[in-house]
Protein backbone atom coordinates (compact mmCIF):
# COMPACT_ATOMS: atom_id res chain seq x y z
CA UNK A 1 0.00 0.00 0.00
CA UNK A 2 1.37 3.66 -0.97
CA UNK A 3 1.44 6.37 1.09
CA UNK A 4 1.04 9.66 -0.17
CA UNK A 5 3.05 12.88 1.44
CA UNK A 6 3.95 16.53 0.56
CA UNK A 7 7.46 17.48 2.11
CA UNK A 8 8.20 20.74 2.52
CA UNK A 9 11.69 22.46 3.34
CA UNK A 10 11.54 26.57 4.46
CA UNK A 11 10.72 28.58 1.40
CA UNK A 12 10.69 32.24 2.43
CA UNK A 13 10.54 35.45 -0.21
CA UNK A 14 8.37 33.46 -3.18
CA UNK A 15 8.34 35.19 -6.37
CA UNK A 16 6.17 35.04 -9.61
CA UNK A 17 2.26 34.54 -10.42
CA UNK A 18 0.06 32.11 -9.80
CA UNK A 19 -3.34 31.61 -11.85
CA UNK A 20 -6.89 30.77 -9.79
CA UNK A 21 -8.58 27.47 -10.71
CA UNK A 22 -12.41 27.73 -10.73
CA UNK A 23 -14.36 27.44 -7.80
CA UNK A 24 -14.75 24.32 -5.46
CA UNK A 25 -18.26 25.19 -4.18
CA UNK A 26 -19.26 26.56 -7.35
CA UNK A 27 -18.94 23.56 -9.83
CA UNK A 28 -20.54 21.20 -7.16
CA UNK A 29 -23.50 23.16 -7.02
CA UNK A 30 -23.61 23.58 -10.93
CA UNK A 31 -22.69 19.96 -11.65
CA UNK A 32 -25.83 18.78 -9.16
CA UNK A 33 -28.06 21.56 -10.78
CA UNK A 34 -27.64 20.14 -14.11
CA UNK A 35 -29.71 17.33 -13.25
CA UNK A 36 -32.82 19.50 -13.32
CA UNK A 37 -32.41 20.97 -15.90
CA UNK A 38 -32.15 18.18 -17.89
CA UNK A 39 -30.37 18.71 -21.54
CA UNK A 40 -26.65 19.02 -21.76
CA UNK A 41 -24.56 21.67 -20.55
CA UNK A 42 -20.80 22.52 -21.23
CA UNK A 43 -19.13 24.05 -18.10
CA UNK A 44 -15.91 25.36 -18.50
CA UNK A 45 -12.98 27.04 -15.68
CA UNK A 46 -13.83 23.71 -13.55
CA UNK A 47 -11.69 22.98 -11.18
CA UNK A 48 -9.56 19.50 -11.37
CA UNK A 49 -10.23 18.76 -7.95
CA UNK A 50 -10.80 15.08 -6.52
CA UNK A 51 -14.23 16.47 -5.26
CA UNK A 52 -15.11 17.12 -8.89
CA UNK A 53 -14.23 13.63 -10.03
CA UNK A 54 -16.27 12.32 -7.20
CA UNK A 55 -19.29 14.68 -8.25
CA UNK A 56 -18.79 13.14 -11.88
CA UNK A 57 -18.77 9.78 -10.63
CA UNK A 58 -21.81 10.07 -8.60
CA UNK A 59 -23.80 11.28 -11.07
CA UNK A 60 -22.40 8.69 -13.78
CA UNK A 61 -24.06 6.52 -11.54
CA UNK A 62 -27.22 8.18 -11.57
CA UNK A 63 -27.46 7.72 -15.34
CA UNK A 64 -25.93 11.30 -16.68
CA UNK A 65 -23.60 11.13 -19.60
CA UNK A 66 -19.95 13.27 -18.67
CA UNK A 67 -17.45 13.42 -21.52
CA UNK A 68 -14.54 15.41 -20.50
CA UNK A 69 -13.82 18.58 -23.12
CA UNK A 70 -10.48 19.31 -21.46
CA UNK A 71 -9.04 19.30 -17.91
CA UNK A 72 -10.89 21.73 -16.91
CA UNK A 73 -13.99 21.83 -19.09
CA UNK A 74 -16.97 19.26 -18.97
CA UNK A 75 -19.45 18.30 -20.94
CA UNK A 76 -22.42 16.72 -18.72
CA UNK A 77 -25.69 15.49 -20.69
CA UNK A 78 -28.51 14.57 -18.13
CA UNK A 79 -31.55 13.18 -20.53
CA UNK A 80 -31.41 9.75 -19.64
CA UNK A 81 -30.72 9.78 -15.74
CA UNK A 82 -32.31 6.34 -14.85
CA UNK A 83 -32.17 6.93 -11.01
CA UNK A 84 -33.41 8.88 -8.25
CA UNK A 85 -32.13 6.84 -5.68
CA UNK A 86 -28.83 7.99 -4.63
CA UNK A 87 -27.28 5.37 -1.71
CA UNK A 88 -23.86 4.50 -3.02
CA UNK A 89 -20.73 4.43 -0.86
CA UNK A 90 -19.24 7.75 -2.77
CA UNK A 91 -22.02 9.85 -1.79
CA UNK A 92 -21.37 9.39 2.02
CA UNK A 93 -17.53 11.25 1.28
CA UNK A 94 -18.19 14.46 -0.41
CA UNK A 95 -21.28 17.05 2.13
CA UNK A 96 -22.20 18.48 -1.31
CA UNK A 97 -24.02 15.66 -2.72
CA UNK A 98 -26.69 16.75 -0.85
CA UNK A 99 -27.56 18.98 -4.30
CA UNK A 100 -29.18 16.25 -5.61
CA UNK A 101 -31.85 16.17 -3.32
CA UNK A 102 -32.84 19.07 -4.72
CA UNK A 103 -32.27 18.64 -8.29
CA UNK A 104 -33.94 15.11 -8.08
CA UNK A 105 -37.01 16.55 -6.56
CA UNK A 106 -37.24 19.21 -9.33
CA UNK A 107 -37.28 17.19 -12.40
CA UNK A 108 -38.82 13.80 -11.38
CA UNK A 109 -41.16 15.33 -8.19
CA UNK A 110 -38.93 12.41 -5.98
CA UNK A 111 -35.32 11.76 -4.63
CA UNK A 112 -33.69 10.18 -2.33
CA UNK A 113 -30.11 10.14 -0.90
CA UNK A 114 -27.72 8.46 1.56
CA UNK A 115 -26.92 11.08 4.09
CA UNK A 116 -23.38 12.91 3.18
CA UNK A 117 -19.90 13.22 4.50
CA UNK A 118 -17.44 15.60 3.97
CA UNK A 119 -15.42 17.44 6.26
CA UNK A 120 -15.72 17.02 9.87
CA UNK A 121 -17.04 20.68 11.14
CA UNK A 122 -19.36 19.13 14.22
CA UNK A 123 -23.09 19.24 13.46
CA UNK A 124 -24.37 20.13 9.96
CA UNK A 125 -28.13 19.00 10.68
CA UNK A 126 -30.47 18.86 6.99
CA UNK A 127 -33.52 20.64 8.65
CA UNK A 128 -33.28 24.18 6.93
CA UNK A 129 -33.27 22.10 3.59
CA UNK A 130 -35.39 20.21 4.62
CA UNK A 131 -37.63 23.34 6.24
CA UNK A 132 -37.40 24.62 2.17
CA UNK A 133 -38.22 21.41 0.51
CA UNK A 134 -41.69 21.58 2.57
CA UNK A 135 -42.05 25.08 1.70
CA UNK A 136 -42.72 24.08 -1.84
CA UNK A 137 -45.05 20.93 -1.11
CA UNK A 138 -42.77 18.29 -0.38
CA UNK A 139 -43.07 15.27 2.11
CA UNK A 140 -39.04 14.43 3.59
CA UNK A 141 -38.56 11.87 5.83
CA UNK A 142 -34.75 10.49 6.90
CA UNK A 143 -34.35 6.73 8.17
CA UNK A 144 -31.82 4.68 8.18
CA UNK A 145 -29.27 7.80 7.00
CA UNK A 146 -31.47 8.14 3.46
CA UNK A 147 -33.51 11.43 3.25
CA UNK A 148 -36.17 11.26 0.93
CA UNK A 149 -38.36 13.60 -0.68
CA UNK A 150 -41.57 13.66 -2.90
CA UNK A 151 -44.18 15.84 -4.07
CA UNK A 152 -44.98 15.58 -7.84
CA UNK A 153 -46.41 18.87 -8.18
CA UNK A 154 -43.96 21.80 -6.73
CA UNK A 155 -45.20 24.79 -5.24
CA UNK A 156 -43.54 27.88 -5.05
CA UNK A 157 -43.69 28.92 -0.90
CA UNK A 158 -41.98 31.29 0.90
CA UNK A 159 -39.33 30.29 3.56
CA UNK A 160 -37.29 32.03 6.55
CA UNK A 161 -33.89 30.29 6.84
CA UNK A 162 -33.12 30.59 10.57
CA UNK A 163 -29.99 30.06 9.90
CA UNK A 164 -27.94 31.83 6.93
CA UNK A 165 -27.48 27.97 5.42
CA UNK A 166 -25.42 28.25 2.30
CA UNK A 167 -26.26 24.89 1.77
CA UNK A 168 -29.84 25.26 2.25
CA UNK A 169 -30.06 28.03 0.23
CA UNK A 170 -28.38 26.44 -3.09
CA UNK A 171 -30.68 23.16 -2.34
CA UNK A 172 -33.86 25.27 -2.31
CA UNK A 173 -33.15 27.69 -5.40
CA UNK A 174 -32.32 24.63 -7.29
CA UNK A 175 -35.62 22.63 -5.86
CA UNK A 176 -37.81 25.72 -6.64
CA UNK A 177 -36.63 26.43 -9.82
CA UNK A 178 -39.18 24.42 -12.12
CA UNK A 179 -41.95 24.73 -9.50
CA UNK A 180 -45.36 26.45 -10.39
CA UNK A 181 -45.35 29.91 -9.12
CA UNK A 182 -43.44 32.06 -6.92
CA UNK A 183 -40.61 31.19 -4.12
CA UNK A 184 -39.13 33.47 -2.16
CA UNK A 185 -36.54 32.48 0.33
CA UNK A 186 -35.64 34.87 3.19
CA UNK A 187 -32.57 35.49 5.06
CA UNK A 188 -30.77 33.82 1.95
CA UNK A 189 -26.92 32.94 2.14
CA UNK A 190 -24.88 35.63 0.17
CA UNK A 191 -21.56 33.90 -0.90
CA UNK A 192 -20.31 33.96 -4.38
CA UNK A 193 -20.96 29.97 -5.42
CA UNK A 194 -24.48 31.27 -4.50
CA UNK A 195 -24.62 33.78 -7.07
CA UNK A 196 -22.67 31.62 -9.65
CA UNK A 197 -25.33 29.04 -9.53
CA UNK A 198 -28.27 31.66 -9.80
CA UNK A 199 -26.46 32.94 -12.65
CA UNK A 200 -26.14 29.78 -14.32
CA UNK A 201 -29.84 28.57 -13.81
CA UNK A 202 -30.41 32.00 -15.37
CA UNK A 203 -28.65 31.16 -18.36
CA UNK A 204 -30.49 27.99 -18.50
CA UNK A 205 -33.61 29.86 -18.27
CA UNK A 206 -34.54 30.00 -14.96
CA UNK A 207 -35.94 33.46 -13.30
CA UNK A 208 -34.17 34.27 -10.09
CA UNK A 209 -33.71 37.73 -8.93
CA UNK A 210 -31.78 38.70 -5.66
CA UNK A 211 -29.09 36.27 -5.58
CA UNK A 212 -26.20 38.06 -3.47
CA UNK A 213 -28.54 39.81 -0.99
CA UNK A 214 -30.60 38.16 1.92
CA UNK A 215 -34.05 37.70 -0.05
CA UNK A 216 -34.12 35.64 -2.97
CA UNK A 217 -36.97 35.03 -5.67
CA UNK A 218 -37.35 32.43 -8.02
CA UNK A 219 -40.60 32.35 -10.28
CA UNK A 220 -40.68 29.15 -11.40
CA UNK A 221 -40.35 28.12 -15.33
CA UNK A 222 -42.02 25.09 -16.80
CA UNK A 223 -38.70 23.59 -18.94
CA UNK A 224 -34.68 25.11 -18.75
CA UNK A 225 -32.30 24.25 -21.54
CA UNK A 226 -28.57 23.55 -21.72
CA UNK A 227 -26.12 25.82 -21.82
CA UNK A 228 -22.54 26.92 -22.03
CA UNK A 229 -21.06 28.18 -18.57
CA UNK A 230 -17.75 29.39 -16.88
CA UNK A 231 -17.42 28.94 -13.34
CA UNK A 232 -15.97 31.66 -11.04
CA UNK A 233 -12.90 31.89 -9.57
CA UNK A 234 -11.99 30.55 -6.97
CA UNK A 235 -12.43 33.08 -3.20
CA UNK A 236 -10.58 30.44 -1.59
CA UNK A 237 -7.78 29.51 -3.17
CA UNK A 238 -7.32 32.78 -4.12
CA UNK A 239 -7.11 33.88 -0.41
CA UNK A 240 -4.67 30.85 0.83
CA UNK A 241 -2.27 32.30 -1.47
CA UNK A 242 -2.26 35.87 -0.57
CA UNK A 243 -1.90 34.20 3.33
CA UNK A 244 0.81 31.88 1.99
CA UNK A 245 2.86 35.26 0.39
CA UNK A 246 2.34 37.13 3.22
CA UNK A 247 3.23 34.55 5.71
CA UNK A 248 6.88 33.91 3.68
CA UNK A 249 7.64 37.72 2.70
CA UNK A 250 6.62 37.47 -0.51
CA UNK A 251 5.76 39.05 -3.79
CA UNK A 252 3.36 36.88 -5.64
CA UNK A 253 0.67 38.16 -8.79
CA UNK A 254 -2.40 36.14 -7.78
CA UNK A 255 -4.40 36.21 -11.53
CA UNK A 256 -7.79 34.85 -12.68
CA UNK A 257 -9.81 36.49 -9.32
CA UNK A 258 -12.60 38.26 -8.63
CA UNK A 259 -11.15 41.67 -6.39
CA UNK A 260 -14.61 41.99 -4.65
CA UNK A 261 -14.60 38.85 -3.06
CA UNK A 262 -11.02 39.23 -1.53
CA UNK A 263 -12.21 42.23 0.12
CA UNK A 264 -12.78 40.92 3.84
CA UNK A 265 -9.25 38.57 3.22
CA UNK A 266 -7.64 41.63 2.09
CA UNK A 267 -8.31 44.09 5.13
CA UNK A 268 -6.99 41.49 7.58
CA UNK A 269 -3.74 40.88 5.84
CA UNK A 270 -3.15 44.91 5.85
CA UNK A 271 -3.79 45.01 9.20
CA UNK A 272 -1.04 42.03 9.69
CA UNK A 273 1.05 43.91 7.54
CA UNK A 274 0.82 42.78 4.12
CA UNK A 275 0.86 45.01 1.00
CA UNK A 276 -2.31 44.20 -1.57
CA UNK A 277 -2.91 46.06 -5.02
CA UNK A 278 -5.39 44.95 -6.44
CA UNK A 279 -6.54 44.79 -10.68
CA UNK A 280 -9.01 43.89 -13.14
CA UNK A 281 -8.63 40.46 -12.41
CA UNK A 282 -5.61 39.76 -10.13
CA UNK A 283 -4.27 40.97 -6.69
CA UNK A 284 -0.47 41.59 -6.30
CA UNK A 285 0.26 41.04 -2.64
CA UNK A 286 3.54 41.24 -1.30
CA UNK A 287 5.19 41.70 2.43
CA UNK A 288 8.80 43.41 3.21
CA UNK A 289 7.85 43.09 7.14
CA UNK A 290 9.13 40.87 8.75
CA UNK A 291 7.98 41.92 11.90
CA UNK A 292 4.08 40.78 11.35
CA UNK A 293 1.49 42.46 13.84
CA UNK A 294 -1.24 40.81 15.62
CA UNK A 295 -4.98 40.73 14.43
CA UNK A 296 -7.91 39.15 15.70
CA UNK A 297 -10.62 37.79 13.19
CA UNK A 298 -14.40 36.44 13.37
CA UNK A 299 -15.51 34.17 10.57
CA UNK A 300 -18.52 35.20 9.20
CA UNK A 301 -21.08 34.65 6.32
CA UNK A 302 -20.31 37.02 3.27
CA UNK A 303 -19.30 39.21 3.01
CA UNK A 304 -17.61 38.48 6.59
CA UNK A 305 -14.84 36.88 6.78
CA UNK A 306 -15.22 33.62 5.59
CA UNK A 307 -14.83 30.21 7.35
CA UNK A 308 -12.76 28.45 5.15
CA UNK A 309 -9.91 31.08 5.60
CA UNK A 310 -10.05 30.30 9.23
CA UNK A 311 -7.32 27.88 9.66
CA UNK A 312 -5.20 29.70 7.27
CA UNK A 313 -4.83 32.97 8.62
CA UNK A 314 -4.67 31.04 12.24
CA UNK A 315 -1.06 29.34 10.60
CA UNK A 316 -0.04 32.89 9.51
CA UNK A 317 -1.09 34.54 13.20
CA UNK A 318 1.35 31.87 14.45
CA UNK A 319 4.09 34.02 13.67
CA UNK A 320 3.05 37.39 14.34
CA UNK A 321 4.19 39.54 17.21
CA UNK A 322 1.59 39.66 20.01
CA UNK A 323 -1.63 37.62 21.07
CA UNK A 324 -4.26 37.13 18.63
CA UNK A 325 -8.08 35.97 18.88
CA UNK A 326 -9.85 33.90 16.54
CA UNK A 327 -13.23 33.50 16.52
CA UNK A 328 -15.00 30.77 14.83
CA UNK A 329 -19.04 32.08 14.15
CA UNK A 330 -20.28 29.65 11.64
CA UNK A 331 -19.17 26.11 12.95
CA UNK A 332 -18.54 24.77 16.39
CA UNK A 333 -15.68 22.51 15.78
CA UNK A 334 -13.38 23.58 13.45
CA UNK A 335 -10.19 23.71 15.38
CA UNK A 336 -9.09 20.18 15.06
CA UNK A 337 -6.28 20.92 12.97
CA UNK A 338 -4.68 23.25 15.69
CA UNK A 339 -2.83 20.10 17.66
CA UNK A 340 -0.81 19.86 14.32
CA UNK A 341 0.21 23.77 14.73
CA UNK A 342 1.33 23.28 17.79
CA UNK A 343 2.96 20.11 17.00
CA UNK A 344 5.19 22.54 15.05
CA UNK A 345 5.79 25.02 17.74
CA UNK A 346 2.46 27.34 17.39
CA UNK A 347 1.37 28.37 21.03
CA UNK A 348 -2.38 28.11 20.34
CA UNK A 349 -5.24 27.43 23.14
CA UNK A 350 -8.82 26.50 22.16
CA UNK A 351 -11.59 27.53 24.25
CA UNK A 352 -15.23 26.47 22.11
CA UNK A 353 -14.84 28.69 19.63
CA UNK A 354 -12.39 30.85 20.10
CA UNK A 355 -8.62 30.26 19.75
CA UNK A 356 -5.87 32.35 21.20
CA UNK A 357 -2.83 32.90 18.98
CA UNK A 358 0.49 34.10 20.92
CA UNK A 359 2.83 34.55 18.29
CA UNK A 360 6.06 32.78 18.07
CA UNK A 361 9.45 33.86 16.36
CA UNK A 362 9.92 30.25 14.37
CA UNK A 363 7.93 27.33 13.35
CA UNK A 364 10.08 24.01 13.46
CA UNK A 365 9.20 21.14 10.80
CA UNK A 366 8.22 17.73 11.88
CA UNK A 367 5.40 14.71 10.81
CA UNK A 368 2.03 16.31 10.56
CA UNK A 369 -1.68 15.83 8.81
CA UNK A 370 -4.12 17.18 7.06
CA UNK A 371 -7.57 16.64 9.23
CA UNK A 372 -9.47 18.25 6.23
CA UNK A 373 -9.46 20.61 3.61
CA UNK A 374 -8.48 23.85 4.82
CA UNK A 375 -7.08 22.47 7.59
CA UNK A 376 -4.42 21.24 4.93
CA UNK A 377 -3.92 24.14 3.36
CA UNK A 378 -2.72 25.75 6.81
CA UNK A 379 0.00 23.26 7.64
CA UNK A 380 1.29 24.01 3.97
CA UNK A 381 1.40 27.18 4.74
CA UNK A 382 2.98 26.28 7.95
CA UNK A 383 5.48 24.41 6.26
CA UNK A 384 7.09 26.79 4.07
CA UNK A 385 7.40 29.05 7.04
CA UNK A 386 8.49 26.59 9.43
CA UNK A 387 12.59 26.18 9.95
CA UNK A 388 13.54 22.42 8.67
CA UNK A 389 11.31 19.79 6.89
CA UNK A 390 7.69 19.51 7.23
CA UNK A 391 5.98 16.15 5.93
CA UNK A 392 2.03 16.28 5.54
CA UNK A 393 0.18 12.99 5.46
CA UNK A 394 -3.34 12.45 4.38
CA UNK A 395 -3.10 14.41 1.81
CA UNK A 396 -6.48 13.59 -0.02
CA UNK A 397 -8.13 16.18 2.27
CA UNK A 398 -5.96 18.93 0.24
CA UNK A 399 -6.68 17.24 -3.57
CA UNK A 400 -10.12 17.34 -2.79
CA UNK A 401 -10.43 21.27 -2.94
CA UNK A 402 -6.38 22.52 -4.23
CA UNK A 403 -6.08 22.40 -8.09
CA UNK A 404 -1.85 21.49 -7.88
CA UNK A 405 -1.11 23.37 -4.97
CA UNK A 406 2.26 21.37 -5.00
CA UNK A 407 3.08 22.78 -8.83
CA UNK A 408 1.55 25.86 -8.46
CA UNK A 409 4.02 26.39 -4.96
CA UNK A 410 6.65 24.95 -6.72
CA UNK A 411 6.62 27.42 -9.56
CA UNK A 412 6.99 30.33 -7.18
CA UNK A 413 10.13 28.99 -5.70
CA UNK A 414 9.01 27.13 -2.73
CA UNK A 415 11.05 23.78 -2.26
CA UNK A 416 8.08 21.65 -1.96
CA UNK A 417 7.19 18.16 -3.40
CA UNK A 418 4.71 15.41 -3.51
CA UNK A 419 6.35 11.69 -2.75
CA UNK A 420 4.90 8.01 -2.40
CA UNK A 421 6.29 6.29 0.25
CA UNK A 422 6.08 2.39 0.14
CA UNK A 423 7.20 -0.10 2.48
CA UNK A 424 10.03 -0.74 0.59
CA UNK A 425 10.91 2.48 -1.38
CA UNK A 426 10.09 6.25 -1.32
CA UNK A 427 9.70 7.44 -4.61
CA UNK A 428 9.95 11.38 -5.77
CA UNK A 429 6.42 12.34 -7.22
CA UNK A 430 6.34 14.94 -9.95
CA UNK A 431 5.47 18.40 -8.87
Amino acid sequence: MSNKKIVINKSMNLRGSVKIAGAKNSALGILAAIVCVGEPCIIENVPDISDVALMCSILSKLGVKIDMISKNSIKVDPRNITLTCANFDEIRHMRASYYLLGALLSRFGEASVAMPGGCDFGLRPMDQHIKGFEALGAKCETIGGITSVKCKHLKGGRVYLDVVSVGATINTMIAAVRAEGTTIIENAAKEPHVVDLANFLNSCGADIHGAGIDVITINGVKSLTGTRYQIIPDQIEAGTYMAASVATQSDILITNVIPKHLEAISAKLREIGGEIEFFEDSVRVSCNNKNLRKCNVKTMPYPGFPTDMQPQIVALLSVCEGTSMVTEGVWESRFRYISELRRMGAKVSVDGRLAVIEGVKNLVGTNVKSVDLRAGAAVIIAGLIADGQTRIENISHIERGYENIVGKLSNLGADIKNIIETPEKVFLGAC
